[in-house]
């Protein structure tokens, strides 16, 4: 199978394309017809865009219309995270930063890993996709705002003042597409219900695990908890290295950060996990290392109501616990 690395920007995207030995570059505008324009290309140089593996990383969103397209013209196609390509190409001591050399380096990577094929998430968990970074968009804007209203002079304050009544009425309206969304769709309203039956799980953290969470294509609770970058990370070497262990955070950095403050309410309110922080306290273990387990074990309880496609039972979760 012939293999294809593409760096994606905003206006264009570069190509390598490895045959054998050789490596064919090649620089295209990005907009509607860009799949096609990759086709042809390719035609003319007898190559079926069926018989290619072409990789990309997950760059912003910039890289969905051309895998979509390149996907639906017959390509495998494979969405990695930047950080295995920044890794793979530190492995291999590449010293350049360019698009055509990251368009090689990902190329290199698709060949020598296989990376599995992309699967493209539901229309409708896109569109929330869509909705949540946008609230978070503005969220961070009315952040940027209260700060300036701490700073600036007087003469200032009142168009700070009607900025931040415009971006709490456009947070409260996009809240509001989001629950309406999620009820318009039966399948994402009946999840988050079953979410939402984990004591100290709440709407928001509900929503941002259906939009970002592929828990159908995850082999287990332990694979998700990784997808999260919730997993313990150990630094250990030889006889005289012997770090602490601490959570890996190489994952989903929106989850992960989402999860901090439902975990501090699951250690009240929800007995499963204040039974683990008992144990752990017991253990000696570090505040910051018991939060970190609270918070994998909330990814498990979640993918474990996820999966099974019932509500949360308390028994089962203390027998389990």
């Amino acid at each position: 199978m012939t293999v294809i690395g593409i760096d994606v920007s905003k206006r264009k995207f570069d190509v390598a394309l490895l045959e054998g030995d050789k490596v064919r570059r090649k620089v295209f505008g990005y907009d509607e017809d860009s799949a096609q324009a990759v086709s042809t290309w390719l035609s003319g140089r007898r190559i079926a865009l069926a018989d290619c593996h072409v990789c990309m990383e997950a760059t912003s969103t910039y890289y969905e219309r051309l895998a979509d397209g390149l996907r639906a013209l017959g390509a495998t196609v494979s969405v990695v995270n930047p950080l295995q390509i920044t890794r793979f190409g530190e492995s291999l001591m590449v010293r350049q930063k360019t698009d055509g050399s990251d368009a090689l380096v990902i190329a290199r990577y698709c060949r020598d890993q296989g990376p599995p094929a992309w699967q493209p998430p539901a229309p409708e968990v896109r569109a929330l996709q869509s909705l949540v970074a946008r609230l978070e968009s503005l969220i961070g804007m009315r952040t940027q705002e209260l700060n300036r209203q701490h700073e600036a002079h007087a003469m200032a304050q009142e168009s700070i003042t009607r900025m931040l009544a415009l971006l709490d009425a456009e947070i409260q309206r996009v809240e509001q597409l989001i629950t309406d969304h999620i009820d318009h769709h039966p399948g994402l309203r009946t999840q988050q219900q079953k979410l939402c039956s984990i004591p100290g799980v709440g709407p928001r953290l509900s929503t941002y695990f259906l939009a970002w969470l592929p828990f159908e294509r995850m082999a287990g609770a332990r694979q998700a908890a990784a997808f999260v970058g919730v997993t313990p990370r150990h630094h250990e070497s030889g006889s005289s290295v012997h770090g602490k262990a601490r959570i890996a955070k190489i994952g989903h950095r929106r989850l992960r950060r989402m999860l901090f403050m439902p975990a501090l309410s699951a250690m009240r309110c929800n007995e499963a996990i204040r039974q683990l922080v008992r144990r752990l306290e017991a253990a000696g273990k570090p505040r910051m290392v018991i939060v970190g387990a609270v918070m994998r074990k909330l990814v498990h309880l979640m993918f474990g109501v996820l999966q099974s496609g019932q509500h949360y039972d308390p028994n089962r979760a203390l027998a389990r616990s």
